[in-house]
């Protein structure tokens, strides 16, 4: 779609206006939306990259936060492999090779801890349509390593029953797939 002010650049601006009633839309470029003042561009822009090493940039200081002594400097670390130092991953947001991840360890945990709303661990999604069978396979398996430690810990009692369980599941599992 072209501007409707100039016809000479596509349209990047939608706009919507509605006066009593009157519903009026405008389709301008860029220039056209700054001249008319529909937008209006200011000096700081940040892009997605920018957020998300705003995100990373807690630790951007020279003190140890973790340490009792606020005013103890810490050494600026630096992968071996690639010499990539935790300020320019902080500034770039990238990893230079796979062994920053070892290196930079320590301080990793509590990034990814905030990035992804307190979880470390990723484990997958399971499909709907499987996830049934799955999860029937996984609690089995659960079940058949509590045996094996009941079994080891002479817990004969409490084994017979986790056996059964397995057994109630196996069966289950078979009668879904005939």
């Amino acid at each position: 779609m072209k501007c409707s002010e100039c016809n000479k650049r596509p349209a990047t601006v939608h706009y919507t206006q509605i006066i009593n009633g009157k519903k009026t839309d405008f389709h301008v470029c860029d220039v056209c939306a700054t001249n008319k003042g529909y937008i209006t561009h200011t000096e700081e822009t940040y892009s997605l990259h920018d957020l998300l090493t705003g995100l990373f940039n807690f630790g951007s200081s020279k003190i140890d936060l973790q340490n009792d002594n606020l005013f103890t400097e810490i050494e600026e670390l630096q992968c071996n492999k690639c010499h990539l130092t935790f300020n320019d991953f902080q500034r770039i947001g990238k990893f230079g090779c796979a062994h920053c991840y070892t290196t930079f360890k320590q301080r990793l945990d509590s990034i990814f801890r905030r990035v992804h709303s307190g979880n470390t661990k990723h484990f997958g999604k399971i499909p709907k349509r499987q996830g049934k069978h799955i999860y029937v396979k996984k609690e089995i398996e659960q079940y058949r390593k509590q045996l094996q430690q009941l079994i080891a810990e002479e817990k004969f009692e409490q084994a017979a029953i986790v056996r059964d369980e397995i057994k109630k599941l196996e069966a289950m599992e078979e009668g879904d797939h005939s």
